[in-house]
């Protein structure tokens, strides 16, 4: 059998402190046979996605903390090498959560066969997979939006806010975006479709919001947090849906998520909910059945950063944290 690579959580980050290479450390290992129902995958591409940090860490949250010594949690494609179980053969091409590995040994019961023609295969690790599902479920489950409504989402040009502001403008609604720079502000209204794009480093972001929707937001589909998140919240309608997708600005402690003033929400009848994509899993088929449907069209788009090697997932992981990614984050396996 392969020897496998990999990289472990060797440490936590300090309480208040960012992650750093420090708390990564690479491995190497055999790897077993498969067994009785069992199927190992070779792995082309490592998922990098913010959730990974709040794992990082100790203590309650929705999902258990990545355990000390083991592969870093995240979601790869590949392809089968060697298989027990009746639903894989070898050569499948297929989607799970391997980890940051080159290799990894399954049961079978989280692994999804990937075979649509002509889609490259990592598009399953973005559009075409959690993040573009979580894109679809928040959108039309906790936003609605009807026709003429606007639709603001904070990191636009992300794996995930670059398929919600496609979704919002298929759904006829008008399409704000926020996204860090003049890069990728440009990319989210001339390729995605945005109407508009601001800068969240713009020192007047509040009144450049308030220029670009003048008469208020309906939906508001949060990935950011932080200072923009206050001052989008105060261009809301009575009556928005705000979808709480994610709060990277708070991850690493640079800046607090948290509501100006909770009267907001009783003044305007606001509806905020959290949104973890794996709470609606009865949804992924028609959602990838839809993604996959507009992207055969050729009115799905989105981005990609690479990195090329498996030692390279750590820095990645850190850049995608401080916003230095563009579009979906991924390491390529050699």
């Amino acid at each position: 059998m392969p020897l496998n690579k990999g990289i472990v959580l060797a440490s936590r980050p300090q309480a208040g402190a960012r992650a750093t290479l420090a708390n990564f450390a690479p491995f190497e290992r055999e790897i077993a046979e498969p067994g009785p129902g069992q199927v190992l995958v070779r792995h082309a591409f490592l998922s990098l996605d913010p959730y990974m940090r709040g794992r990082m860490d100790e203590g309650a949250s929705y999902a258990a903390s990545q355990k000390l010594g083991e592969p870093m949690i995240g979601g790869t494609v590949g392809e089968v090498v060697a298989s027990q179980n009746p639903r894989f053969a070898v050569g499948d091409k297929v989607a799970g959560m391997g980890g940051w590995q080159l290799y990894s040994l399954s049961d079978g019961a989280m692994l999804q066969k990937v075979d649509a023609p002509g889609v490259p295969l990592q598009a399953y690790l973005g559009a075409l997979g959690m993040p573009g599902i979580t894109a679809w479920i928040g959108l039309n489950r906790i936003i609605a939006p009807k026709p003429g409504e606007t639709v603001l989402v904070s990191a636009a040009t992300g794996a995930v806010g670059s398929v919600v502001g496609q979704l919002a403008r298929a759904a006829g609604a008008r399409a704000l975006g926020i996204a860090g720079g003049a890069e990728k502000c440009a990319f989210a209204v001339k390729e995605l479709g945005y109407d508009a794009c601001l800068d969240r480093h713009s020192q007047s972001f509040a009144a450049d919001l308030k220029a670009a929707a003048p008469n208020g937001v309906d939906g508001l589909f949060e990935n950011a947090g932080g200072r923009i998140f206050q001052a989008s919240l105060r261009r809301l309608n009575d009556f928005a849906r705000i979808a709480i997708c994610g709060l990277i600005a708070s991850y690493e402690g640079d800046e607090a998520s948290a509501l100006p003033d909770l009267r907001l929400v009783l003044v305007r009848r606001l509806r905020i909910e959290g949104l973890i994509v794996f709470d609606n899993m009865e949804l992924w088929p028609r959602a990838l059945d839809q993604l996959t449907g507009l992207y055969a069209s050729g009115k799905l788009k989105w981005r990609e950063s690479i990195s090329e090697g498996l030692e390279q997932a750590p820095k990645a992981f850190l850049d995608l944290l401080a916003g230095k990614n563009f579009g979906k984050q991924l390491v390529r396996l050699p």
